[in-house]
């Protein structure tokens, strides 16, 4: 196994930061063709408000999909208290795509096999990037190859209308009541989706009390109205924040963890349906 981590900042002037801790498997075989042995990738990219980056919304996602045949990365994203605002986070989001497409060869990835997990505000970072990533190269003011291939949203903030308030305070602190307006259309993520939308994996509990379950129908229902393939999964109970559903990153063993664990799995073949190797 190899761990690298990048300065995204460094690799793309133009950010203000952001890191991405790089988590791959080296080759498995004994002998044979290492250049020919590729994975898929997974991005993930933890929640936290859009006011910190959770710890156990990323460490312990990357090793779970690891475990299932992805490469992994973990982005750690500027946040409100660091002094940035909308679009900096889905600039370092698209940035890392880019890296990990330009790098494949080294992470051994298949590059157009590049996927990303979003929980909570991260859900609606990467969603944000799911319907808005052929923006992002005039955002940036230069090229970015940073379409996903699918993505998987963990009860993610996509409605202001109904979703955390706080995550759009953070996230469009200091715009004018107009330009938050105008913003909204496209951060609200149901009212930007089009046919040309990333395929999403989703998932929420009933009894979220932070993020409720309406925020994942929303964006589910405006996946379908466009044909854009998705799964929508909603379990019945469960808080807020549960990253994979195991009592060892969950305080409260109330609820149940086996059943709601299985959206990995879930996940993990809903991402298998777009990818070519077989294991």
């Amino acid at each position: 196994m190899k761990i690298e981590k990048i300065n995204l900042q460094a690799e793309y002037p133009f950010l203000q930061g952001g890191a991405l801790e790089c988590i791959s498997c080296e080759f498995p075989f004994d002998y044979g063709d290492v250049s020919a042995w590729k994975r898929p990738a997974v991005i993930v990219v933890p929640g936290g408000g859009y006011n910190m980056v959770s710890k156990r919304e990323g460490e312990p996602v990357a090793h779970a999909f690891l475990a299932k045949g992805f490469q992994v990365f973990i982005l750690t994203y500027l946040v409100a208290p660091d002094g940035v605002r909308y679009p900096e986070q889905l600039l370092e989001l698209a940035a890392a795509v880019d890296f990990v497409k330009k790098n494949a060869e080294k992470f051994s990835v298949n590059a157009d096999e590049v996927f990303a997990v979003g929980f909570s505000a991260g859900g609606h970072l990467v969603g944000n990037l799911c319907v808005e990533y052929q923006n992002v190269p005039q955002k940036a003011g230069v090229a970015l190859d940073c379409k996903l291939t699918a993505a998987g949203l963990s009860y993610p903030v996509i409605s202001k209308i109904n979703g955390h308030q706080g995550s759009y305070e953070k996230l469009l602190n200091g715009y004018t009541d107009d330009e938050k307006a105008e913003l909204l259309k496209t951060l609200n993520l149901d009212e930007a989706v089009s046919e040309q939308t990333t395929p999403a994996f989703i998932w929420a509990t009933a009894t979220d009390p932070a993020v409720p379950a309406d925020n994942a129908i929303r964006y589910a229902l405006a996946l379908a109205r466009k044909g854009v393939s998705y799964e929508l999964h909603v379990y019945p109970e469960g808080g807020h924040g549960l990253s994979v559903c195991s009592e060892e990153v969950n305080a409260n063993p109330q609820w149940d963890f086996k059943r709601m664990s299985r959206w990995v799995d879930d996940c993990a073949v809903f991402f298998r349906r777009y990818v070519q190797e077989k294991f």
